[in-house]
Formats: structure tokens, sequence, C-alpha cells
């Protein structure tokens, strides 16, 4: 049941306590009194971009370290995280003060990944730096796996459709609004996207310019990649 756990737990995704006491405090949030998990979620973050650079070391030997950086935010994110702590099944094991109970804090995403990471400190203090990073990356592994190419994980469309020209020494696309009509509460942007060279024109609809930019440039990507 959210918002308690068996004090007797000694297992998690895989790994045996040898002090059980540590995945106790791992997954006590500090609105349940002390000792909680803050101390452990600190350790915890480190141990995880740890681990997750070396991954990313190793799955992409000729990344740069700007890619590298980028794909470490993206699977380090707080949203990932709670991922993560949502397949292992973390919530219901979480103990919460009253407050957080009432408001669903089991299923809050900040909540959830800050418990991943004390669980990952709590293993590390239980079993050490090889046990720890044995048991922790495969957590990541579908994640990384699903990551798109160096050169575009990280960056929006536009960003990318600019490094694309000027690598190429290419001028830069123009954006030109095509249309603006809708509910003042739903606005629709209709935006172009032109090249000179290659000689190519996209559009693109969001609820900003700024969406319609993106879409339109996300248009152009593909029909780049498809020449």
């Amino acid at each position: 049941m959210p918002g308690g756990t068996e004090p007797t737990l000694r297992a998690f995704a895989g790994h045996a306590f040898a002090e059980p006491a540590l995945l106790a405090q791992a997954l006590t949030h500090r609105s349940a009194g002390s000792p909680h998990n803050e101390r452990l979620e600190f350790l915890g973050d480190a141990l995880v971009n740890q681990f997750v650079a070396e991954a990313l070391y190793r799955y992409w030997p000729k990344a740069d370290e700007g890619a590298l950086t980028r794909a470490r935010a993206e699977l380090v994110r707080e949203s990932a995280l709670a991922g993560i702590a949502r397949t292992l099944d973390i919530g219901p094991k979480l103990v919460l003060g009253p407050g957080e109970m009432k408001t669903g804090g089991h299923r809050r995403d900040s909540i959830l990944a800050d418990a991943v990471e004390a669980v990952v400190a709590a293993i590390y203090l239980d079993a050490g730096f090889e046990r720890c990073r044995e048991v922790v990356l495969p957590w990541f592994d579908t994640m990384i796996a699903a990551l798109p190419p160096p050169n575009k994980v990280g960056k929006d469309a536009k960003t990318r459709l600019q490094e694309w020209l000027q690598g190429r020494q290419r001028p830069l696309p123009v954006y030109a609004l095509l249309s603006e009509g809708g509910e003042d509460h739903a606005r629709i942007f209709r935006v172009s996207c032109t090249l000179a060279e290659p000689a190519h024109a996209t559009e693109g609809e969001g609820s900003s310019r700024r969406a319609a930019e993106q879409a339109a440039a996300g248009a152009m990507l593909e029909k780049l990649d498809a020449m």
C-alpha cells in the first residue's frame, strides 16, 4: 500500500541487502520523518551520473563531449528516473508522511526520481561500487538503445537544421508566418521554412509561432534525410 513498506524488506531490483535498514531509509521520504532518503539521494545522484557517463562513453565510441553530455542529461532527467521507478514498482514501497500520501506523492515524478537515486546509493553503501554498477546499469539499457544518433540527441529541429546547413556552408533557412487563426485559447499558427540551397520549402503548424517553426524545420530535416 502506498505510504508504507515492510521494515523487513531486504531485496530490491535483484539485490539482496546485507543491511536492510539502508533500503528502508532509501524508500523513506522526508515527510515521514528521519532517517529519510535525502542524503542518500545526494550520493546516488553522483553515482547515477557516473554509471550513465561510462555507459554512453562505451556505447558511442566516436561521439564528442557535447553529444555525450546531452545524452546523459536526457537519461538522468527527473522524468527518465521516474520512469525507471515505475518499472521497478518503487511507488507502492515508499514511506510517506500523511500529507504526501493524501496528495498521491507515490506517483509524483520528483519523489520517484529521488527515490531511485537513494536506492542506488543504498546499494553502493551495502555492497560496493562494482555490485552497484552491475545492478543499476541494466535499468538504463532500454533508454540508451532508444537514443537518437549522437548528432541529434537533445537538440531541437531548428538547431539541427541550422547545424546541417552550416556544416555544408549553405545559407540559413528563412521562416515566414503564413497564417494565424483559431480562438484565443486555441491559436493555430502555420509557418513556412524555405531553403535557398538546396531549394526546398516545407510548412508546419503549432499552437505558437515557435512550435510551428519547429514543425516546419522537422519536416525539412525529413526531406533532406530522404535526398
